[in-house]
């Protein structure tokens, strides 16, 4: 512990508060404009930061590249004059002094004694109100937030509490709550005495290890809601840096003790970051903030602090929030290709990227990277074959340029099989289908066809591949066991090439096998490893099979004796093709009865061989089907919920939102026809607006960007009103003939949507 030695006539203190001035000066606006802030302009939006290491493993990169950033633990310190001139001051160290001095210091500071409750608080503010004097509310507030030590004594719960557990902060997070909620009702010099306070705090030089009570501080410092105001940005930062430079185990105590806020304070807190990354991105007004080039560093301290929340969000044993809570839209807009490219190509570099922290970035960012590197890939390719054939002499046949299927209706999976392995080294190629007898040149309508019809084929509970589970509404990989599981790969590959050709699919699939997918999200070079082993738990299981699951987690919490109760070994039995068979699930298994003591373990290994051992084989083949195509360092920016949505889009229609979204050519949004397309449409029930989505698009599902991303158009044909309402699935476009009334357009309709299969004439 450093002490100032300090005589009459030399004043550090004045010392002191020159440095102090070299922050910007707090804001003199009225209260308005002080502690409310911008309005969001859009709803609240994994701690581990991903990097691409050295020697060619992959990792995480960003969208959006600030100049000059570095990461986090290169941030520059908060005032660097500040340092430099208090280390010509004279200081002496307490291991200098003599014996007898020495004994007047404590090693820790001593805890002011600090009483006032929350009603107490309260009725000091009621009082005030009501008597316009705030002369006691002020003083709280300028002497509480004056010092880290005093924040500690006006809020801990004890003010020497043992501290033995991540869990309690020991902090009254009720008092925090009504002091800051009350701090919006105080006049501008209470909250500019709040705000001179923090920047004391923050200003202090600080020597070896931050104690846990300076963890209560910036627990508490970052929860003020006056840092919302881009005027409070400069003293926000500047605790955001502190915070983000904190070392990891202390990042692990704060990360526990944001989980035990409230969802409305987590939320506030998230939305808080948000608003500040979104601010100094694109300022509304440039000469509030700072220049970006002397505030680099701001940007990569909130994020590394919203990575402790989203850390706090993962662990929580229910979600706080939903994960696409933590997507910054503002992201949307900045270069995020260039900012993929530095992460590709910088490798283990400590240079800032928002990829290194993925739960920031939207899907809609995710999917537009996994597309233009796709399309870099599929040119990449292109070419290839280009040069190939010029440097052989041969003559250049532009289909080269594609992968092209061409297969017959009746014999759609075996033609699908044989093509995809013929042409195995063109699948990165733009994909063209076309159906043999069917007249139709391919501009994305027949692809999609293909796709569903095939996906259709194959699920069905007939051929044997998946199993359909009622309870769960899911398919599940057959665990019959066989010396061919090519038919698994064709799976993996449409996968595969829905992603890299932006198909969706009806495919319903657990969320566990988007784990799977990604265990690892790169392909081992190493063959011999395993794939899709992931760690899955009885909440896996209970997404597949709900009923066996239910049982399992009874025998968890049964409270008599298991075996006897139960009489049951380590050893499990399953239907395969008719005829049980039996499996150990540990070495001599079938001896080993289940008891009270090592029932856990069962339960652990009977999830690992339902969902993981039991079809390793189909799954593996699965795996290297769906990475043959998407074999891509994209992947790594995705949770398993985002593959999902990539692969299947979204279930849920919202025919109101396309209404929105409609587009119209030849008509006009108020003409009858259309005013009567839309009644018939929103009355339909939902499995005629999925069909009436696919016969104008060629699937039934929502895309990522939701139905605005659809480019749904309706166009006039004049024709006979006897004709039926005709499609362009290529460019998600219906025709209508001017119908006389609703009754007509709604028969003619649901006879066309009803019909959709097929391209041509008979």
């Amino acid at each position: 512990m450093l002490l100032n030695i300090t005589r009459e006539n030399h004043t550090p203190l004045h010392q002191a508060e020159r440095e102090r001035d070299r922050l910007p000066p707090i804001s003199s606006h009225s209260s308005s404009g002080l502690d409310r802030g911008p309005k969001l302009p859009y709803p609240s939006l994994n701690f581990i930061s991903n990097h691409r290491k050295e020697d060619g493993s992959h990792s995480i990169s960003s969208q959006f590249i600030l100049p000059g950033i570095r990461h986090g633990r290169e941030l520059p310190p908060i005032c660097p004059n500040v340092r430099l001139k208090h280390q010509h001051q004279h200081r002496i160290t307490v291991d200098n002094l003599p014996p007898e001095v020495r004994a007047r210091f404590a090693t820790d500071p001593v805890m002011p004694l600090r009483t006032k409750t929350v009603k107490e608080f309260q009725e000091d503010i009621e009082r005030a109100t009501v008597s316009g004097d705030w002369k006691h509310v002020h003083d709280f507030y300028l002497t509480t937030f004056g010092s880290f030590l005093e924040l500690n004594a006006a809020f801990k719960k004890d003010a020497n509490p043992p501290f033995n557990t991540i869990e309690d902060s020991g902090i009254n997070t009720k008092f925090i709550n009504a002091v800051y909620d009350a701090l919006s009702l105080t006049p501008p010099d209470a909250q500019r005495a709040v705000l001179k306070g923090i920047i004391n705090s923050l200003l202090r030089e600080w020597k070896g290890r931050r104690t846990k009570d300076d963890l209560r501080a910036y627990f508490i410092l970052v929860q003020n809601p006056q840092c919302t105001s881009p005027a409070t940005y400069v003293i926000y930062a500047h605790l955001l840096r502190q915070i983000a430079a904190l070392a990891e185990a202390d990042h692990y105590f704060l990360m526990h003790w944001f989980k035990k806020l409230s969802q409305k304070r987590f939320k506030q807190l998230v939305e808080r970051l948000h608003l500040f990354i979104s601010t100094r991105l694109f300022p509304v007004k440039a000469e509030e903030l700072p220049p970006m080039a002397k505030c680099s560093w701001w940007i990569p301290s909130a994020t590394k602090v919203l990575s402790l929340l989203n850390a706090a969000n993962i662990i929580s044993s229910t979600p706080i929030l939903p994960f696409v809570d933590f997507y910054n839209p503002t992201l949307d807009h900045t270069d995020f290709m260039e900012d993929y490219r530095i992460w590709q190509t910088q490798g283990n570099s400590t240079r800032f990227t928002f990829c290194q922290f993925a739960f920031i970035l939207s899907t809609v960012v995710k999917k537009a990277v996994i597309q233009k590197d796709s399309e870099q890939q599929m040119i990449s390719m292109a070419r290839q074959s280009l040069v190939d054939k010029v440097s052989r002499r041969q003559r250049v046949d532009m289909s080269l340029l594609f992968l092209n299927i061409k297969v017959r209706r009746l014999q759609l999976v075996s033609d699908s099989m044989d093509e995809l392995t013929r042409n195995r080294a063109d699948l990165k190629k733009k994909l063209k289908v076309s159906f043999v007898g069917e007249a139709g040149l391919d501009m994305g309508g027949l692809t999609k066809e293909w796709f569903l019809l095939l996906i259709r084929q194959i699920f069905h509970t007939d051929y044997g591949m998946f199993t359909f589970f009622n309870d769960s509404h899911c398919h599940w990989f057959s665990s019959w066991k066989c010396d061919n599981f090519s038919e698994f790969r064709l799976v993996g590959v449409l996968m595969g090439l829905a992603v890299y050709n932006s198909i969706t699919l009806d495919i319903s699939f657990p969320p566990c096998v988007y784990k799977k997918l990604l265990t690892p999200p790169v392909v081992p070079c190493d063959l011999d490893l395993p794939v899709g082993m992931a760690t899955l738990t009885l909440d896996d299981l209970q997404q597949v099979m709900p009923d066996l699951s239910h049982g399992l987690a009874e025998l968890l919490s049964y409270e008599g004796n298991v075996e006897e109760d139960f009489c049951t070994t380590f050893q499990v039995s399953q239907e395969e093709l008719g005829v049980i068979k039996s499996y150990n699930l540990k070495p001599g298994g079938d001896k080993i009865p289940v008891t009270n003591q090592n029932r856990k373990e069962y339960v652990q290994l009977y999830v690992d061989f339902l969902l993981n051992k039991s079809i390793y084989r189909q799954f593996t083949t699965f795996y290297y089907g769906f990475h043959s195509v998407c074999a891509s360092d994209a992947l790594m920016l995705l949770r398993p919920e985002e593959v999902e949505i990539l692969v299947c889009g979204s279930p849920n229609l919202d025919m109101s939102s396309l209404q929105k979204a409609a587009q119209y050519e030849g008509y006009s949004k108020t003409d009858p026809t259309i005013r009567a397309f839309w009644d018939v449409v929103l009355g339909f029930p939902l499995k005629f607006q999925k069909r009436l989505l696919h016969f104008s698009t060629g699937s039934d599902r929502v895309p990522v960007g939701g139905m605005a991303d659809l480019n749904f158009k309706i166009s006039k044909i004049d024709t006979s009103t006897e004709w039926l309402p005709i499609s362009h699935t290529c460019f998600n476009q219906i025709c209508l003939p001017p119908y006389k009334n609703k009754k007509e357009l709604k028969q003619k309709l649901t006879i066309a949507i009803s019909n959709a299969e097929g391209f041509g004439l008979e």
